[in-house]
């Protein structure tokens, strides 16, 4: 990614709900240079969140920006909090559905990751142990994770890259999503490496 901060790496802000294991991923690879970037922001869509603890602990600032508060804006909230020199937005756990004007700020520069093999188990409602249990009622031989670009639809985005593991038969929708967890943590760190080092993102960015 061409533009950068006053730091001299490429600045990027991550959006989180829930316990921000995904963003911890993002932290430590950022932190061991596995992303040559720098983290500028980690907000919020909800308070008290495991994820802001997180980046506390890590010395990012980190904003809320309440659904209950703010609703159907909140959207135009987040754009605002995230610093004009941000080039990346990472969705790691992040659940409210983004609108403008932020997808028209970021046009293409929105990822988000999914605990499912996409197209199959997106859209409403399929988020958490929900997607899981989607996996095992359809009786898939083998499950997964996508990070996309985000557009204005729910998991509807261009495919960036996707892991998969086997299903195991009889196991849980909890045993599925542990099994997985630490696959999604790979998953979004390569992805911001891929979209921070342009191979996506140069031939991306006009369009």
């Amino acid at each position: 990614m061409t533009e950068t901060g006053l730091s001299g790496r490429p600045r990027i802000a991550v959006l989180v709900s829930g316990t921000g294991t995904n963003l911890q991923a993002l932290i430590e690879a950022v932190e061991i240079g596995t992303i040559p970037a720098a983290i500028a922001v980690v907000l919020s869509d909800r308070p008290g969140v495991a994820a802001l603890a997180r980046a506390q602990a890590a010395g990012i600032p980190a904003v809320v920006c309440d659904r209950a508060v703010y609703g159907s804006r909140v959207s135009g909230a987040l754009s605002r909090a995230i610093p004009d020199d941000v080039r990346l937005v990472v969705l790691a756990g992040f659940l409210s559905i983004l609108t403008e004007p932020l997808l028209d700020r970021f046009r293409r520069r929105i990822i988000n990751i999914h605990p499912a093999l996409l197209p199959r188990h997106g859209g409403p409602g399929m988020y958490g142990l929900h997607v899981h249990e989607a996996v095992l009622d359809a009786g898939d031989p083998e499950t997964g994770c996508t990070v996309h670009f985000v557009d204005a639809g729910t998991d509807t985005g261009e495919t960036l890259l996707q892991r998969t593991i086997p299903v195991i038969p009889g196991e849980s929708a909890p045993e599925l999503a542990r099994r997985l967890l630490p696959v999604e943590h790979e998953a979004i760190v390569e992805a911001t490496r891929i979209m921070v080092q342009d191979r996506m993102y140069e031939s991306t960015r006009h369009r």
